[in-house]
């Protein structure tokens, strides 16, 4: 017998939803076709953040309780959904999911993909990021209270600097900031600009915020993943839902509310009407691109130069040849 399915109209594209009363979210009892809805009600703010850039899929086929699978390339698809090709620093490649219309994401959602994880760089130049990603990771021992003093300590930094950063909850504990910069550096320049900015916030909280990559060496801490902007990293997108049983979301905020809100109010049932009343957060995102000269500047002047690249990740094209631990495997690409 086939599959139950139910058949959504989205801008003129036919989208599928097989199996729509499936429980993905057992801790709010949302189904399939909640998570594909969702995508659509706040498909003008997703597609902002995914529009042209290479973007992997996170599914979960049983929802939330099941194994992930990572999917860098885009499975069989039709064909009015569009693709990028990839080059991975081993050397191969991979048409990865292009967002141009909320459809496909859709479509992507009845995949069960629940993350959607962008990349930094866009289709019609993917060797030079458009954004710099500062990602406030607490660790044990600390809390979203110590990711939110970081994230203002980014901010105040990020002010006289002149540069405007975007800020939002993760879907967990920590906080995403992005600025949008100009697509004129490298993605090693741009991971440089990352570090020099999270040594600075480490200096300024030294008893808070830390750039230590090995994680028996930060403490009871707040990491600042500088790695994130390394290529072929990603995080996941504004409005994203997260693969837990309450199913956050990755949620857009003001400075102001960033000051007191807990990230738990925002989920896959709430966002839908805050969508509604306010729209997109990051809207002007696009308006500036700024320049990362002045952090670079910084790097350069530090003297104690590069950080570890992730365990697993390889060597960047034209980066100084780097011996990775012992344990190291190559990337899954």
């Amino acid at each position: 017998m086939a599959s139950p399915y139910i058949e959504l109209e989205i801008e003129g594209r036919t989208v599928k939803v097989t199996n729509p009363d499936k429980i993905y979210f057992p801790g709010v009892g949302a189904t399939k076709r909640d998570l594909v809805e969702y995508y659509v009600s706040v498909g003008d703010g997703v597609l902002r953040a995914l529009r042209d850039r290479p973007t992997y899929l996170k599914r979960h086929p049983d929802g939330v309780g099941s194994e992930a699978i990572y999917q860098k390339r885009m499975p069989k698809h039709p064909d009015w959904i569009e693709t990028v090709t990839v080059a991975f620093p081993s050397g191969r490649t991979a048409d990865a999911f292009c967002p141009t219309e909320i459809a496909a994401v859709a479509w992507c959602a009845n995949l069960a993909t629940i993350d959607f994880h962008p990349w930094p760089a866009r289709r019609p130049d993917l060797e030079h990021p458009d954004e710099l990603r500062i990602d406030i990771d607490p660790q044990p021992g600390t809390s979203f209270e110590d990711a939110r003093k970081v994230a203002f300590a980014v901010r105040e930094i990020l002010d006289e600097l002149g540069v405007t950063g975007f800020p939002k909850t993760s879907g967990n504990r920590g906080v995403h900031i992005g600025v949008r910069i100009e697509p004129r550096w490298t993605f090693t320049e741009v991971r440089y600009a990352a570090i020099a900015l999270a040594r600075e916030v480490e200096r300024r909280l030294p008893g808070l915020a830390t750039t230590a990559w090995w994680k028996e060496e930060r403490g009871e801490k707040v990491f600042i993943d500088y790695n994130q902007n390394a290529r072929d990293r990603t995080v996941a997108a504004a409005y994203s839902v997260r693969a837990r049983p309450d199913a956050t979301v990755s949620a857009p905020v003001t400075w102001a509310e960033l000051a007191d809100c807990d990230p738990r109010d925002f989920d896959i049932r709430t966002m839908p009407g805050r969508f509604a009343e306010i729209g997109d957060l990051q809207r002007t995102i696009d308006d500036r691109a700024f320049v990362i000269d002045t952090l670079l500047g910084w790097y350069a002047a530090d003297g104690r130069g590069d950080l570890p690249y992730p365990p697993n990740h390889p060597k960047m094209p034209g980066e100084p040849k780097r011996v990775q631990p012992s344990k190291a495997r190559p990337s899954d690409d």
